[in-house]
């Protein structure tokens, strides 16, 4: 595909100017054409009528000179009877019966403007006439002229336009300049409001760009960590795998022998399946955007999450409180997945048989969500540190991936909040998610 072929902005504004002035020539000559055309004629009309008033004035005198006048078609003089018609006196060259005032006919060919009066107490009309070319060439003449002023005037635009356009564009040309020479900041232009806008457009772009490197910097920064915390954590796992592994391909075994290491390997799996499952979830959140918040009504989600809870643990017993209807803008699933993780966690770590989910508006217009529950609870030291990845706490269950208060952190921040632990009336711990509202 060829390219189609570009121009400078400053041939643009010449050419613009050059058919600016062509528009304005072309009607600007037609109406002066025109006028030239109306005002030779009526010249032409007037100087007749000067000259039949001092021929009418010597009718007798004019009237027996005409048949012997040899005009030579420079001009013709015809008096006629005004009852008859009859030709009464007239130069060699006749003009036909015309009105009285002024008209043009045709005589053998020729073009003739002719003026017709009438005599004064005389039944006869005098027509004179001459030929109708003698105003043309003047017309022809003056519109050359006019069509040499109307292209020079064309020129003359085409040539000031190249001219003021290469000043006009100046600021443009600077601001291109410097972005190609990678300035941190468009070009400061003044007195042109055309480069001031389009260099606070760029100004802005170059923002949103920088912006969009930043993000891109920091999550390739996150996934870099990520990527080595998960690699560290899943190291340890796959080696003990690994190790079981050869013992049972190099080793003859007894039934037991092979049962306690094949019971090992499944342990090993499992922990490496949830602690994979986690690290999915966790991309996932990092992955989410704005545009993926949707109305979540909260006290639906509690309910649903208590009622799969209770499903999953049949010696559990889950409370809901809170208000009929609370709709919050946020992620349903991720919600939904940070209160799964929390009341798993205080099942499986905790040991707790009871648990609290309370959500609540509170005056400064924030939304607190709670879990609360009756377990052994974290000791009061370790309750920031188990929200990093990977790190679990002293009493927690052996076999968990270390991430299940990540992603209830992770969930947190997304939704612009924040998650801690305190203590819970009911005697274990009381984990607290809380966010503005976005409704």
């Amino acid at each position: 595909m060829s390219r189609r072929r570009s121009y400078s902005l400053r041939a643009r504004v010449a050419a613009a100017a050059a058919l600016g002035a062509a528009v304005i020539v072309v009607l600007l000559g037609i109406f002066v054409s025109l006028a030239i055309s109306r005002n030779n004629m009526a010249q032409l009309d007037r100087r007749l009528d000067t000259a039949s008033s001092v021929l009418v004035a010597n009718i007798a005198t004019a009237a027996s000179f005409l048949p012997t006048f040899g005009d030579g078609g420079a001009f013709a003089i015809t008096i006629r009877s005004t009852g008859t018609g009859d030709v009464i006196a007239s130069t060699p060259t006749k003009l036909p019966v015309t009105e009285a005032g002024a008209s043009t006919v045709d005589v053998d060919g020729v073009d003739y403007r002719v003026s017709t009066a009438a005599i004064p107490n005389s039944p006869m009309l005098m027509s004179l006439a001459v030929p109708a070319s003698e105003a043309r060439d003047i017309t022809t003449d003056q519109r050359k002229w006019v069509l040499i002023a109307g292209a020079f005037a064309v020129a003359a635009a085409t040539v000031l336009g190249w001219f003021f356009g290469g000043r006009a564009v100046r600021p443009i040309v600077r601001l291109t300049h410097q972005i190609a020479r990678d300035a941190p900041q468009p070009a400061k232009v003044s007195g042109v409001r055309e480069a001031e806008e389009l260099a606070l457009a760029i100004e802005k772009m170059l923002g949103r760009i920088a912006q969009a490197q930043g993000r891109t910097e920091q999550a390739l920064e996150t996934a870099r960590d990520f990527a080595a915390a998960s690699a560290h954590e899943l190291r340890t796992p796959l080696t003990a795998m690994r190790t079981d592994i050869e013992v049972l391909s190099t080793l003859e075994l007894d039934a037991t022998q092979r049962a306690e290491i094949l019971a090992d390997l499944a342990r090993t799996q499992g922990r490496v399946e949830s602690t994979l499952s986690a690290l999915e979830r966790l991309a996932s959140g990092e992955l989410s955007s704005d545009s993926d918040h949707v109305a979540t009504d909260l006290a639906e989600l509690c309910d649903a999450a208590a009622h799969d809870a209770q499903r999953q643990h049949p010696n559990l017993r889950v409370r809901v409180e809170a208000e009929p209807s609370l709709v919050i803008l946020g992620l349903p699933a991720g919600m939904r997945l940070a209160v799964d993780n929390a009341t798993s966690n205080a099942v499986r770590h905790g040991g707790a048989t009871e648990i609290v989910l309370a959500v609540q508006r509170r005056t400064d217009g924030t939304v607190r969500l709670t879990v609360d529950d009756n377990g052994c609870g974290i000791p009061e030291a370790e309750r920031e540190v188990v929200f990093e990845r990977f790190r679990r706490g002293s009493h927690a269950a052996a076999g968990g991936s270390g991430l299940g208060l990540s992603l209830v952190e992770q969930q947190a921040q997304l939704h612009g909040g924040r998650a801690w632990f305190e203590d819970s009336n009911l005697g274990g711990t009381r984990l607290v998610f809380e966010f503005p509202a976005r409704s």
